[in-house]
């Protein structure tokens, strides 16, 4: 009889929580787009900066670099990810054609692989030192069984090809490109594309983000071509001028010319908006409001930073095991599932579990108190330097096996008189006993039976719920108390708030904010989080 009364239950349990979701999924979905920042308010068009037209002076030119015997352009792939479905039996069987010019170059196939990173393969290809301009294309393709499909890496524009491939105009002349991929006036940031760009977050698209860089033979590998060191730098060609400072403003040559140079593709016109010998203010800098400085930007520009993105990096410290085998680590599964989900809304989440100098294992610590807390952030951290850069850069997160007055919460930081939103504590005894907790039902929530990604899906909503926390999310549904359970009250209040931050939602895979379309009660989160609610602030 017992046996007969807890499988109904377990029915009804399962039928209450999984059809409210369900229901929900066919109901119309938008994606935020974030305010358009106008980059024309704080650029100067080069032709002011050196008295006439640049088009006219381009034109005259006969060798763009007559140090050097000829010209390659080379464009490097660095990194593809799939953040949507791109083949339902398999992982994808990705490779790229890219097209310079009218020269093609096709990749192998990387077999069965959802995430390439450090992948540097490159196409290279000599180009007339007389014409400035270049045109690439990038293609990314699923290798499938007679008909190879194209994947989804720009905004849709154009036909059904150009919508998907991203058509790119480098210059020799000034070691910039736009078009598909102008890092000023669109979400992905520069050197980065993506398929949301075309607003299909939530569609299955076959949408990918791509990583990439295009470089030319340069005379002294600045990385600075011989035409803008002459005429518009007054740098010498022959020297490496990587590191050069002359302005004085804590930023180099080389990042104000990548992010600071731009075309103005409806106007014709080269822009500057960060000239490499004009003092400019980066330390209170941050157009995009993501919380970092442009001197932060440049300090982590070499884990992918760009001041045209939205950036949130957490670092991450784990507790080593007990004297019984007490504790657990994160599964990597859980960061590939995190990014994903920022990704498909344009936010590149960058994680130091170690990989980004930071992160590192600490020693068991059986009792958690706040006092703990605070002084392993002073020693974790900040590594006891009240100076560190990384506080107002990188959130924190300590990962511990006991637990304290909470299972999961952010607590405020203090050093030097100034208090910080950027601290998250997380217990993975709760977190390992959530896995577990009525498993069948949440591994059908999660769309899987495996127990790594399950765990690794657990963890991720745990992580991103309290990284909610400091991007001031602030719904009526988030934390709401009584909404965990069906027989509470705002499980069925707060049903159509489909987030992370909602405890019906949190450890069972849906590891995404809401957008708010879902009519009463929801909340849009992408819409309303502030990142630089973490940054330090004096009482």
């Amino acid at each position: 009889m017992k046996n007969k009364v807890l499988g109904i239950f377990v029915c009804v349990l399962f039928i209450a929580t999984v059809v409210p979701v369900t229901a929900t999924t066919n109901q119309q979905t938008y994606e935020y787009t974030r305010p358009f920042f106008d980059r024309t308010t704080v650029s100067t068009p080069l032709s002011e900066k050196i008295g006439q037209p640049v088009s006219s002076l381009l034109s005259t030119v006969k060798d763009f670099d007559p140090l050097d015997d000829y010209i390659n352009v080379t464009v490097t792939i660095t990194e593809i990810r799939a953040l949507k479905t791109i083949d339902i039996l398999t992982d994808p069987d990705f490779y790229v054609k890219i097209t310079i010019n009218d020269q093609v170059f096709t990749s192998i196939v990387w077999k069965n692989i959802k995430y390439l990173e450090d992948l540097n393969w490159s196409a290279s290809c000599e180009v007339p030192k007389n014409e400035e301009l270049v045109n690439i294309t990038i293609a990314l393709y699923d290798k499938g069984i007679g008909v190879d499909v194209l994947c989804d890496i720009s905004p849709d524009v154009g036909s059904f090809q150009q919508r998907r491939t991203a058509e790119l105009t480098y210059s020799i002349a000034a070691g910039i490109w736009w078009g598909d991929d102008n890092g000023w006036i669109d979400p992905s940031g520069i050197g980065r594309l993506s398929g949301i760009d075309d607003n299909s977050c939530y569609e299955e698209d076959r949408d990918c983000e791509l990583w990439f860089n295009i470089t030319q033979t340069d005379f002294d590998q600045d990385g600075l071509p011989y035409w803008l060191e002459t005429n518009i730098y007054n740098t010498d060609p022959t020297v490496d001028n990587r590191g050069d400072d002359s302005d004085e403003d804590e930023i180099p040559i080389e990042w104000e010319h990548i992010f600071g140079l731009w075309y103005q593709e409806w106007r014709e016109e080269y822009q500057m908006i960060w000239d490499p010998s004009t003092w400019e203010d980066h330390a209170n800098i941050d157009y995009e409001q993501d919380g970092l400085t442009n001197i932060e930007e440049y300090k982590t520009w070499q884990w992918e930073s760009d001041p045209w993105q939205l950036d949130i990096f957490l670092e991450i410290d784990q507790m080593e095991k007990g004297p019984n085998g007490e504790g657990s680590t994160i599964p990597p599964e859980t960061f590939d599932i995190i990014r994903d989900s920022h990704a498909r809304h344009n936010v590149v989440w960058h994680v130091d579990d170690g990989r980004l100098g930071g992160g590192e294992m600490i020693p068991y610590q059986e009792i958690i108190t706040d006092g703990y807390l605070s002084q392993s952030y002073w020693r974790y951290f900040m590594h006891q330097d009240a100076q560190t850069w990384r506080r107002g850069v990188f959130r924190w997160c300590i990962v511990s096996y006991n637990y304290s007055w909470a299972k999961g919460f952010v607590f405020l930081s203090k050093i030097a008189g100034s208090y910080a939103v950027d601290c998250i504590f997380l217990s993975t005894k709760y977190i390992e006993q959530r896995v577990k907790q009525f498993f069948f039902i949440g591994a059908c929530f999660r769309g899987t039976f495996n127990m790594e990604l399950n765990r690794a899906c657990v963890y991720a909503g745990s992580i991103m719920h309290e990284t909610g926390h400091t991007l001031a999310i602030h719904a009526p549904g988030c934390d709401a108390p009584g909404s965990e359970w069906p027989w509470q009250r705002n499980f069925w209040v707060y049903a159509p708030y489909k987030s992370v931050m909602n405890y019906r939602y949190i450890y069972n895979g849906i590891n995404d904010y809401s957008d708010g379309s879902r009519g009463k009660n929801d909340y849009n989160d992408w819409a309303e989080m502030d990142l630089t609610y973490f940054n330090p602030f004096s009482n």
